[in-house]
Order: C-alpha cells, then structure tokens, then sequence
C-alpha cells in the first residue's frame, strides 16, 4: 500500500500509529474500504477514537459507513460509546447524520440496521442504536 508521502507499506495496517495524522487517516480510508475491515475491527476503532485529530475520526468514519453494512454502522456506534472526548463523538454523531445518508431510501437502510443492533452483544452498542432510534424514529421508542 502506498501512503500520501509515496512510502510503500507491508500491511494495510501499517501507519495506523503514525505521528502524521494524514498516514492515519489514509490507514483509515483504505482500511474500513478493505477486504480485511472486519478482520482489523480493533485497529479501525482505535483510529475512529484518534486522540489527536478528528480528521481521522471523520475520515475513518465515513470510509465505513459508505461501506453502507451493518459492520460499518456497528464499528461506528461503538466508538461513539467508548468516546471520552466531545470533540470526537460530535464527529461520530455527524458521520452517522451526514445528509447523504438520510434520503428516504438510505434512512430506511440505517433505521433497518439499528433496529438490528439493538439486539447487539456489545451494550454500548445497543445503546447507541437505541438512543439513535429514538431521535430519528421516535415513534418506535
């Protein structure tokens, strides 16, 4: 894999713990678009919790909701449980809301998806799902 300084790397992976926050959001980008997203499920929530910069936050967020599945959906309510910072579960909450998404076929899809993840084996999850169910279909609370 290629990163944006042009250096080639062993792993898809590799550069997820770069200083340079562009290295990992591209980690990021490609990762959560890859073949092996599911098997590196830790390393995308680590960047989708980046403590530095919430490029990579948004980065990596978005790369997996475009995926438009239930593992990229799951990955991302799961970092907006664990998050400590507000910064980085505003940017988790604004992925999940980006205009894009929400036209009547694509909210159908994620209404779908969370009514899903309600029944996750991750409480954070659950409970996420649940809160986003309630704000974007309150008459299923």
């Amino acid at each position: 894999m290629a990163l944006p300084d042009g250096r080639r790397t062993g792993t898809i992976t590799e550069g997820a713990g770069s200083p340079d926050w562009s290295v990992r959001a591209a980690v990021g980008r490609r990762l959560a678009s890859s073949d092996e997203a599911e098997q590196k499920a830790e390393v995308l929530l680590r960047l989708l919790l980046d403590p530095h910069d919430t490029a990579v936050t948004q980065d990596t967020a978005n790369a997996l909701l475009r995926r438009d599945d239930t593992f990229g959906l799951r990955q991302v309510l799961l970092a907006l449980d664990r998050a400590t910072s507000e910064c980085t579960a505003d940017e988790l909450a604004a992925a999940v809301h980006f205009p894009a998404r929400t036209t009547d076929e694509g909210t159908d899809r994620l209404l779908a998806r969370l009514r899903g993840l309600t029944a996750d084996t991750d409480a954070g999850v659950r409970r996420e799902a649940l809160a986003l169910l309630a704000e974007m279909a309150p008459e299923e609370s």
